[in-house]
């Protein structure tokens, strides 16, 4: 008679089970099918349970990187470049706690920044209709077209004006400061900016505006030998005016492009842009500074003058960089005449002919440039604001702002956005 290792033999015709036996058979009554599928589910929900709230998980980076000095963070993005360290989060806040948090604090929570990770294979455009419809403009199909082409294997979006807020209802519907900021700016280009931050923040991956041409797959942006984990930031550089009477052309000395950002979900710069933009927002709105908005403050309000800001406040923000180490901060000084692209912490930067090809200043080169990866074309377009008027204007590769009959240029501020 074979004996099986759970079970003590019996005697051939014995009614008596021995007391391992009898305990096993209640096991089995016990855990049938239907309570063993329901106890797996209960010890699965604890697990996943206990790694949402563990403090680990809310490290943004391992704790083996190094704190650069921001005056020493920069070089050529193919050399190895101590990486960015991320300060450490304390433990979690309760969740009825987590409303009375800071925007940032919050932002930060409900979107961790997760630099090991891959860039999201997404690429998101906004318009007022998708290509499917009818009334999308002919100009713009070879456009979207190159995007689609240059990248098979991602998932690729133009996400029409009437389905960005409800996309954003749903990504932030834990942060209602941020959706009723949305929802109280007054003009179309006004939420197209902001759009391009929240999405990519939340989902990661490429934002393009849809009058650009993809030149070249985003794999080839940055080198290979620059592992991916160890940035979460590709950006490049818009307008770098050598000359005296910049402040007549341009909003900064060196302002960066956010017609085209590359992002892994979560990244502090967008944090940032976000938490500014959301801010301001709604400080004008008290105010009642939202009833007549002068169109000529978007790119200091929403545009590449607030983006170049919150880049420029990261580059130098102690949280992130060990400044104390550094005779200065990093300023415009060290991205003029860029023709490589250099890594500050985790974020790349690109020279101007990467994002910028042909336009003709600050030193870029053509679009057959091996840097030149994507092309902005610089379409007109009407654009129809939240309250029925059309505002036609062209931001044109100079930065100026050209309305429709006016056609008359404006000096932009220097000053931050608060």
């Amino acid at each position: 008679m074979t004996t099986n290792a759970y079970l003590l033999p019996v005697a051939a015709g014995s009614r008596t089970a021995s007391p391992s036996a009898r305990r096993l058979s209640r096991y089995r009554k016990l855990l049938n099918p239907r309570r063993a599928l329901l106890a797996t589910a209960l010890l699965l929900a604890i697990v996943a349970l206990f790694d949402h709230f563990s403090p680990s998980r809310r490290s943004l980076l391992a704790n083996n990187f190094t704190s650069p000095s921001p005056s020493h963070a920069l070089a050529d993005a193919d050399k190895d470049i101590p990486r960015v360290d991320r300060h450490k989060h304390s433990s979690q806040q309760p969740l009825a706690e987590l409303s009375s948090r800071p925007l940032r604090d919050r932002l930060d929570y409900y979107f961790p920044y997760k630099p090991a990770d891959r860039f999201p294979a997404y690429i998101w455009q906004t318009w007022r209709h998708t290509p499917a419809d009818g009334d999308f403009p002919e100009p713009f199909r070879p456009f979207e077209t190159s995007w689609t082409e240059l990248h098979p294997d991602f998932i690729h979006e133009v996400v029409p004006d009437s389905v960005a807020h409800n996309m954003l209802r749903h990504l932030y519907s834990s942060i209602p400061e941020v959706l009723a900021a949305y929802a109280a700016l007054p003009r179309v280009v006004l939420k197209a900016d902001f759009f391009r931050y929240l999405i990519l923040y939340a989902r990661g991956g490429i934002y393009s505006d849809i009058d650009t041409q993809a030149l070249r797959p985003a794999v080839d942006w940055v080198s290979p030998s620059l592992p991916q984990d160890s940035y979460g930031l590709v950006i490049g550089i818009e307008a770098d005016p050598d000359r005296a009477d910049w402040q007549e052309w341009y909003s900064r000395r060196i302002q960066f492009c956010q017609w085209t950002i590359q992002a892994k979900p979560g990244h502090p710069v967008l944090r940032e842009v976000i938490a500014r933009i959301t801010d301001e927002t709604l400080r004008r709105k008290r105010l009642g500074l939202l009833r007549n908005y002068n169109d000529k403050d978007t790119i200091e309000f929403t545009g590449p003058a607030a983006w170049t800001d919150s880049v420029m406040a990261f580059f130098n923000d102690p949280h992130y960089f060990d400044i104390n180490a550094s005779s200065r901060n990093i300023s415009w000084q060290d991205f003029t005449g860029m023709t490589q692209a250099k890594r500050v912490g985790d974020v790349v930067v690109l020279p101007i002919t990467s994002f910028s090809p042909g336009v003709g200043h600050s030193g870029a080169g053509e679009d057959d440039d091996p840097m030149a990866f994507v092309k902005h074309v610089f379409y007109g377009k009407s654009l129809t604001s939240s309250h029925g008027d059309v505002l036609s204007c062209l931001y044109s590769s100079s930065g100026r702002f050209v309305e429709a009959g006016k056609r008359s240029t404006y000096r932009r501020s220097h000053q931050r956005m608060i």
